[in-house]
Parts: C-alpha cells; sequence; structure tokens
C-alpha cells in the first residue's frame, strides 16, 4: 500500500508539539525504539538494567548480548545504524511538525504507564499535555448502522461538552463519529492511529485529523513515520487507546469485531467498561449487549457515564469548569424550537435507528404533503442538523 500527499498531514513547524531540540538521551531513546527486534518491554526493561539509554548504545557486542538482545538488534546498535536510524527520524519529525515523548518524560501519560505492556515511546502532533486529562475512549464497528453513529457522536458531544477528553481511533464508523461529536462539542479529542504519525488512514479522514489538531487536539502513534496501514499495527493500539483512558464505551460491534480487543484490553487494565445497548436482531449489537450480559454499564446517556467515573476523576474535570456557576446544560445540546408543519409531518416520519428512502417517505406522505414540499422541508431540516442524508438518498433522525 502506497501513499501520496493527499494522505498526509500539512508539513508544517507550526504545532505546538514539534521537534527543536533532542539531547543525547532522549536521541537514544528513540534509537533503541526504532532498533528491529526490540520491543517496548525488552526498551524498559534494559534501560532500568543499564540506567540510561545512552549508555546501552555505548555497551560493546558482549555488553548487548548480555541484556538478552537479539543477534539483529546486537548488530544494528553495534555498526551505529540505530543512532542514524535516531536522526534520520528526528529529520521526518521536524518536517512533519511533530514530536515524540520517551516512557520517562514528564507528558507520558501516567495511566499508561500503568499498563502491562506500555509503548517506550509515543510519536504525537498537538497538545501533549491532553494526554494526561481524564479521557474515555469511544470504539465500535467500521460499519455501524444509523443507530449507532448516531449515539457514537451524540455520546462523545455530552461528554465533551462537561469536559472529558474523547478517545478514538479515527477509523471509518463509530470512531469517527466520536472524534466528530467531540469537535461538535468544541471539546478536545485524541487520535490514536494504527500508521506513522504522518500517514493517514483512512484516507477521507485528512479533513478530520486536521480539524482535529486545529481545535487543540492530538494524534498519537506507537509507529515511527512512514508507517502505512498493516492489519497487525491495529490490535496492537486498542490497548493505547484503553491504556489512556478511564473507561472503554463501546457503541456497536459484531462478533469478530476488532473493538472486542479494545474491550478485553480494558479489563486487563482495570478500566471501565461501558456499552450502548443495540437491537438484539442486528450483527453489530452482539459485541455491547454480550458486554453488557458479562457486567459492561449500560449507557443510555452521558449521565450514565459519569455516574460510574471516580470521584477523583469528577472533580478534576469539574474544576475546570468555566461554567460551574450555571446550571448544566440538557443532555442534548440543541434547543428544539417549534417546526413549521410540513416539517414537523416529515419528522415524524422518520427514524432515529432506521433510514427511510427518499420514494418511502415519498409515499407515506403522499396524502398531505406534495414532493415539491417534502423535498423543501427535508433540505431545511438538515440544514438545521435535526436529520441526516446517507448515501442513495436515505434519511434519518439526528440524536
Amino acid at each position: 500500500m502506497t501513499t501520496n500527499i493527499d494522505s498526509t498531514l500539512p508539513s508544517s513547524a507550526e504545532s505546538p508539539a514539534a521537534v527543536e531540540f533532542v539531547d543525547q538521551e532522549r536521541l537514544s531513546w528513540l534509537a533503541l525504539a526504532l532498533t528491529p527486534g526490540l520491543g517496548p518491554r525488552r526498551v524498559l526493561r534494559a534501560i532500568r538494567e543499564v540506567g540510561s539509554a545512552e549508555d546501552i548504545l555505548h555497551l560493546p557486542l558482549t555488553g548487548l548480548e548480555a541484556l538478552q538482545f537479539p543477534v539483529q538488534a546486537v548488530q544494528f546498535i553495534a555498526d551505529g545504524k540505530a543512532l542514524d536510524a535516531a536522526n534520520t527520524e528526528i529529520e521526518a519529525l521536524i518536517k512533519s511538525g511533530a514530536n515524540f515523548l520517551a516512557y520517562n518524560d514528564p507528558d507520558y501519560p501516567e495511566r499508561l504507564r500503568e499498563i502491562f505492556d506500555a509503548p517506550a515511546l509515543l510519536w504525537i502532533r498537538g497538545d501533549a499535555k491532553l494526554l494526561a486529562k481524564s479521557s474515555i475512549a469511544v470504539v465500535g464497528t467500521r460499519h455501524p448502522t444509523p443507530y449507532g453513529s448516531g449515539m457514537s457522536e451524540m455520546l462523545s458531544r455530552d461528554l465533551a461538552a462537561r469536559g472529558m477528553v474523547i478517545l478514538s481511533g479515527m477509523a471509518r464508523g463509530v470512531d469517527t463519529a466520536a472524534h466528530k461529536g467531540a469537535l461538535a462539542a468544541k471539546g478536545k479529542t485524541v487520535a490514536v492511529w494504527g500508521t506513522g504519525i504522518d500517514v493517514i488512514y483512512p484516507k477521507e479522514n485528512k479533513s478530520l485529523a486536521e480539524q482535529i489538531l486545529a481545535s487543540g487536539g492530538a494524534i498519537v502513534s506507537e509507529m515511527p513515520t512512514g508507517t502505512f496501514p498493516a492489519p497487525q499495527n491495529f490490535p496492537k493500539r486498542n490497548r493505547i487507546i484503553s491504556g489512556m483512558s478511564v473507561g472503554v464505551l463501546v457503541v456497536e460491534a459484531g462478533e469478530h469485531s476488532g473493538t472486542r480487543v479494545t474491550a478485553r484490553c480494558a479489563l486487563e487494565q482495570n478500566r471501565d467498561v461501558f456499552a450502548v445497548p443495540g437491537n438484539v436482531t442486528t450483527k453489530n449489537a452482539w459485541g455491547p449487549n454480550t458486554l453488557i450480559k458479562q457486567g459492561a454499564k449500560l449507557v443510555a446517556t452521558w449521565e450514565d457515564v459519569w455516574e460510574e467515573l471516580p470521584s477523583q476523576v469528577r472533580l478534576e474535570i469539574e474544576a475546570e469548569w468555566e461554567f460551574a456557576s450555571k446550571a448544566q446544560p440538557a443532555a442534548s445540546l440543541f434547543e428544539e424550537a417549534p417546526l413549521p408543519p410540513a416539517e414537523t409531518r416529515v419528522m415524524s416520519a422518520l427514524r432515529h435507528d432506521e433510514a427511510l428512502q427518499l420514494d418511502e417517505i415519498m409515499e407515506k406522505l403522499e396524502p398531505e404533503l406534495s414532493s415539491s414540499e417534502v423535498f423543501t422541508a427535508l433540505f431545511e431540516l438538515e440544514l438545521a442538523g435535526r436529520i441526516k442524508q446517507l448515501p442513495g438518498k436515505n434519511y434519518v433522525k439526528s440524536f
């Protein structure tokens, strides 16, 4: 799989996370992270044993072998290729306006340090300090129903409006809806990628990635720059999504969905698991409904998540509320204004959880409204954000 300029973020150094200066120790962390055959646990164990990453790079062959490094890793470090790779990566980071966080950096997320196989290094664009804030991971299928997309967007919007950071993987479907919901609330969102920080996947989310950064959010990856989509990368990144969060919210997921990996990681990491119940006759309901049967907390509104948050997390978020003295907004952020009769009738024919094709709407309303009245009403409702048009002239109510 290849990429082009359309699938990369603008290469500028205007990001606040852009690399400015890298000391020898940080450069050595980067060198070890780029060494083939060294996973994060082996890197972290070696640094604890030797005392610093820089000292490891100066060890003789016998010293590197004593750390039980694979032969290819020993040779790569001894030949100076690890340091060369790190310097090349720094150039790529500067070009991308990105940076990296080593495990021992102050901005490295504390919650992520708690997990069994924490990454030794994180590549990042955007606000690194955002990773330390309380966040909820919203995950689900790449092929959601209108109900699944709507619930993901609504819950993310309502939680982001109350100060929670929304974490997701920026995949198609539920992930994309979650990021969009946070942006709609003018909240913060973090996307965790399974590709390099400079390779957008899927390509159609280029605009979304730019919006996340422009809104003060962040994009994070465990992969070096230039890493293209590979199936094995996405299950690995799921442990980061759950690891940085205080809990994972599953919206829709089939029996064999990758979302199961995130939910399992969350349980292993002692994170709360939340799930939105689904229609038992649809395959996407299998994941959340099964999780609820196994003890996940059922979620219908943002309050269901909020009530289950640890007291310390709620206090931390509430301390940042600028509107603490004001009454809290209702669960829906849209004010319900009175609708004209034609729009009211069209709204009554539509549903949240099932799309209706234009011909079906016209047929339903034929005795009461002319085709031009239906077209006008649909246009106005879509413009107001009350309904959404899906491919094939299908319409569904917005949440």
